[in-house]
């Protein structure tokens, strides 16, 4: 199956996969930016088979409902129920202090329509459970998934909240129009 996906991403849809995952890290968090469309989830489906990183995402509760609801769990999802009050960070943050590996992968946008302001629940995350963000980009422009070194917090938001800008500032998602956050507002 690895093959048939390998073909499809990069033959048929003529995508290419810049860097690679950390081998030495056994818990991590990804973050997939900019998220303006259905096919970025797909990419990253893609990118976890070919990569082998067993990657886990959370999604809201309807999408892990029959009669698909199996193929999210089967993908390493995880359905969250967003009516009732729970705190989700030291939920996740428990996960990984009570697993040994544990890599999840999330959109700080949370959504696919025009997001001025990430949600910062990955940032209390990673400083909570002690691991480190790597930065995937889906760069529509190049058709290119690139992903970065782990970048470990510094505990300064703001100064996190810029590394990231910088970061993210030139890359071209599916609709560039919906990728325009104000990372100040995250401040």
């Amino acid at each position: 199956m690895k093959y048939i996906l390998k073909f499809i991403f990069y033959t048929l849809m003529g995508w290419k996969i810049v860097g690679t995952y950390p081998k030495d890290l056994k818990k991590f968090i990804i973050i997939g930016v900019p998220h303006t469309s259905n096919i970025d989830f797909l990419l990253g489906v893609f990118t976890k088979f070919i990569t082998g990183v067993p990657m886990n995402f959370i999604g809201k509760e309807s999408l892990f409902k029959p009669p698909f609801g199996f193929i999210f769990k089967a993908l390493g999802g995880t359905p969250v129920d967003r009516t009732k009050r729970v705190n989700m960070v030291q939920a996740i943050i428990d996960i990984f202090n009570e697993k040994s590996e544990f890599v999840l992968a999330i959109s700080p946008e949370g959504t696919r329509k025009k997001a001025k302001k990430w949600k910062t629940g990955f940032y209390h995350i990673a400083k909570g459970a002690n691991v480190p963000i790597v930065f995937n980009s889906f760069d529509f422009g190049n058709k290119h998934y690139v992903i970065s070194e782990p970048y470990y917090l510094t505990g300064d938001l703001e100064k996190d909240f810029l590394y990231f800008h910088n970061y993210y500032k030139d890359v071209k998602g599916k609709y560039p129009d919906q990728f325009e956050p104000d990372f100040h507002k995250n401040i």
